[in-house]
This record gives structure tokens, C-alpha cells and sequence, in this order.
């Protein structure tokens, strides 16, 4: 057994207890922050346009994911160019983001003004 896998067999499972030990870590100090703020940490807190935020991502998705099929079909006939798939879907994907951000940050100023 050369040196680098034995280095690699006992980093590997270490580096993994590491990453639990800190995320359980950083679990309990959120939970410990929230009583001493008075909230009740076992009680799921709302997450306010979920439902719109993944229905955007899936159509900017979708939409991306057709256009790069047209583009590929049509446009680029002879390039075998699979890179313009991800881009698309990831473009596609961000601009539905970016629309439940704006959707979201109106309702929440026309609320506020209403106030």
C-alpha cells in the first residue's frame, strides 16, 4: 500500500466525522440561539413562497431546456456542442429565480406600504 492511499484512507473517513460533528455543531447553536431570542426551535418556522419560488425554477428550466433543444435541432445542425444544454437550463433556471425574488419583494413593499 502506497503512502497516498493510506493518507487518503484515513483522511477520507475523518474529514467525513469532521463534517458531521460541525454540522451538528452548528445545529445546536442555531437551536440555543433561538430559545435565547424566546422562539420554540422544534417548531418549523414558514417559509413564505416555496411553492412559486420551484414552480419558476422548474419553468425557467423547462424553457431552457426546450430552447436549447431548438437551438440544437435548428440553429446548430452540425455542432455536437452538449455544453449549450446546461447553460440554457441554468440561465432558464436563474431568470425563474429571479422573477419569485421580484414577485416576492413586491408583495412584501405593497404590504408594508399598506401598513
Amino acid at each position: 500500500m502506497h503512502a497516498t492511499e493510506m493518507l487518503v484512507a484515513v483522511l477520507v473517513p475523518l474529514g467525513g466525522m469532521a463534517m458531521i460533528f460541525g454540522i451538528v455543531y452548528l445545529m445546536k447553536r442555531e437551536n440555543l440561539a433561538m430559545i435565547e431570542k424566546g422562539m420554540n426551535p422544534k417548531i418549523d418556522r414558514p417559509v413564505p413562497y416555496k411553492n412559486l419560488k420551484w414552480g419558476l425554477l422548474l419553468v425557467g428550466a423547462g424553457l431552457g431546456l426546450f430552447l436549447a433543444y431548438m437551438l440544437d435541432r435548428y440553429v446548430l445542425k452540425d455542432m455536437d456542442n452538449p455544453a449549450i444544454y446546461f447553460a440554457l437550463i441554468a440561465i432558464g433556471g436563474g431568470c425563474g429565480l429571479i422573477g419569485s425574488y421580484r414577485v416576492e419583494k413586491k408583495e412584501l413593499l405593497d404590504r408594508n406600504q399598506g401598513q
